[in-house]
């Protein structure tokens, strides 16, 4: 029986050009090989290749192309991040099935009650491959190297929320064609998070406050005090303690410190500025490298890891293949025990989806319509409510999108501890547009809705301006832009919406927030709904907008002494929750992954961040195919 799994199996291809684009003579050859040709099944094998286990505690895995590097500075994105958690390993782990934080080289940690210090503390048989023990120290000079690296650095704006490293981490990596996460002929690459501007004197519209009186003057922007430019907020008080500064509170620390470029290298890392994979390289995680060579990279089980006994596997070989053929035929021949980092066509996905080794799920990145909030009537609230629940999402993903996407209700796909949500409400969107000023879409200005040149994303703006059109009565001009244009008109305000998606690298609420919105300049006057306040799920909300006033502009948000905004003036207390009230962009889907997996394969547990974890892994040496079924 198929069982879903809740995260992701899959690199998206903005992380890594490989693609497996089954054709149909494939699907005929490969799926259909018992002879069977039509699209139902009478009979079929329980799973897509059936063949025994190796004979050793050996995990051979096709992850992508030949990894260029190691350096954990550099890991973004597979093959390199799965070889850097493999041999490396930081502060902190994350629970491959859970997500949540688990010790790593630090056996235990602990916060200031403000949630801006925190100290870790490491476990005494932390060792290098060489012998030597890791310490505190290690990290320091770790992650002044990230510093010294700024931009080079993989998803360097991770950095910016500790002391010393924010003028040196980027706001991400730079401007490209826009995420699209599905099979088609589109270049693909990430686009850049917002500029995240440590300035506090940038000057934007704040949010909504839409609790107060609507005819008092705009908030001003707390001021946030620079931290001193000789302060650096790593500290090792020990050997074997790390304190750790932060800008602005963060609850989620330790599982940000999980994410591979915080991990620390031996030495000062100049070893990685030469090109190529030194098998000799320093490390201190579960595996170290043995082989290196075009046919592949192969980790045994480091004698010298402090929990060497509790790793099952003893060799794990990355095998890279050049086509997308040639891993699905070692698959199924038993030359490899799994396929990540591919991305199936939605028919191969229909397909694939009966067998038993076939896995998909959600995987930790966001499509969504951005809005310009100096435009009216998008700087009023209720307008954006409208236009974000006029839209059918389960339509959208099961008929544009051929079901290949999961609809995006909530901004973070990995956060649990969200309430609210954005759901359909055709009635409800009606009465919010009316309560703005325009009952049933009358004077409503035509939408400039801006979108990258792709033919799945004019697909989806053309199913949305339907939907907005049928439900609202408003039309929408659909904007098609290259990459470069689209960059240009996010810096000018030349759009009411724009198309943007981003992959998400972390499991920390405030950084994933961060690289959706620009939090230095969204969170002046900000009302953060807590859980049982009126501000609940913005389908249902019972607080309403105040009576009478038309759509707001910056003259019109009120000043107010509410001790709930001044609480969250600071950007750490926006929250996903106060997101979706606030609504400043709209979620549209979030894509999903998939990978295959041989059954005799225990531990393989593949998430939203593609955070697997090798310790966790082990093969059943003794199991047996199974017997066909029959029927489907």
């Amino acid at each position: 029986m198929k069982t879903d799994r809740k995260y992701a199996l899959h690199r998206p291809t903005a992380f890594r050009p490989f693609r497996i684009r089954v054709g149909f003579w494939l699907i005929v050859t490969s799926i259909f090989a018992a002879g069977c040709g039509q699209l139902e099944r009478p009979k079929t094998e329980p799973f897509y290749a059936q063949t025994p286990p190796p004979p050793r505690q050996e995990f051979r895995w096709s992850n992508g192309k030949l990894p260029t590097s190691i350096d954990p500075a550099r890991a973004a994105a597979a093959p390199e991040t799965d070889i850097v958690r493999g041999v490396y390993e930081g502060l902190t782990d994350l629970d491959a099935g859970s997500l949540k934080e688990i010790p790593g080289v630090a056996e235990r940690w602990e916060s200031t009650a403000d949630l801006k210090t925190w100290t870790f503390f490491l476990r005494k048989d932390a060792r290098w491959s060489n012998g030597e023990t890791v310490t505190a120290e290690d990290f320091v000079r770790s992650w002044k190297r990230l510093a010294d690296m700024r931009d080079k650095a993989a998803n360097s704006y991770l950095l910016r929320n500790i002391v010393g490293m924010e003028r040196a981490a980027s706001a991400g990596p730079k401007m490209g064609e826009p995420v699209d996460f599905i099979g088609g002929s589109t270049v693909e690459s990430v686009l850049s998070p917002p500029q995240l501007s440590s300035n506090t004197n940038t000057t934007a519209e704040p949010p909504l406050n839409i609790r107060t009186a609507a005819n008092s003057a705009a908030p001003k922007a707390p001021a946030r005090p620079e931290p001193s430019a000789a302060k650096f907020g790593v500290e090792a008080l020990d050997a074997k303690t790390l304190r750790v500064s932060l800008v602005s509170p963060d609850k989620d620390l330790p599982k940000l410190v999980a994410n591979p470029i915080f991990r620390p290298v031996y030495g000062d890392g100049a070893a990685f500025e030469k090109p190529g994979l030194v098998k000799s390289t320093v490390t201190n995680g579960a595996f170290r490298m043995v082989e290196i060579g075009s046919d592949g990279v192969s980790l045994e089980r480091a004698d010298h890891y402090w929990n060497s006994k509790a790793v099952g596997l003893e060799r794990v070989r990355f095998v890279p293949m050049d086509s997308a053929e040639q891993a699905l035929e070692a698959y199924r021949s038993g030359g490899i025990d799994a396929i990540t980092n591919a991305n199936f066509e939605p028919l191969a996905l229909k397909l694939l989806a009966p067998y038993d080794d076939f896995r998909r799920t959600t995987h930790s990145a966001l499509n969504f319509y951005e809005f310009n909030l100096k435009n009216a009537p998008f700087s009023d609230r209720r307008v954006r409510e409208a236009l974000a629940i006029a839209i059918d999402r389960e339509r959208l993903a099961e008929g544009e999108l051929e079901g290949s996407v999961e609809p995006a209700k909530t901004f973070l796909p990995l956060n649990e501890n969200n309430a609210a949500e954005v759901a359909f409400d055709v009635e409800h969107a009606r009465e919010q547009l009316a309560a703005a000023g325009f009952p049933n879409g009358e004077g409503f200005p035509k939408i400039r809705l801006v979108i990258n040149r792709n033919n799945l994303q004019q697909r989806v703006a053309r199913a949305i301006a339907r939907m907005w059109k049928q439900n609202l009565n408003v039309e929408t001009q659909i904007i098609v832009k290259e990459a470069a244009e689209i960059d240009a008109a996010r810096k000018t305000g030349d759009f009411d919406l724009v198309r943007r998606g981003v992959v998400l690298p972390t499991a920390d609420e405030w950084i994933s927030l961060s690289a959706i919105f620009d939090l230095n300049r969204a969170l002046p006057g900000a009302v953060t709904p807590e859980p049982g306040d009126e501000a609940a799920p913005l389908n249902n909300p019972t607080q309403p907008a105040p009576a009478g006033k038309g759509p707001m502009d910056d003259e019109s948000i009120p000043e107010s002494s509410d001790p709930k905004i001044a609480a969250v003036s600071s950007p750490a207390r926006f929250t996903e929750q106060a997101a979706i009230f606030e609504m400043r962009a709209i979620p549209l889907y979030f894509p999903k992954s998939y990978a295959l997996v041989k059954p005799y394969v225990n531990g393989f547990e593949m998430n939203g961040l593609d955070a697997l974890s090798l310790k966790d892994v082990s093969i059943d040496n003794a199991w047996q195919p199974k017997a066909a079924r029959v029927g489907m």
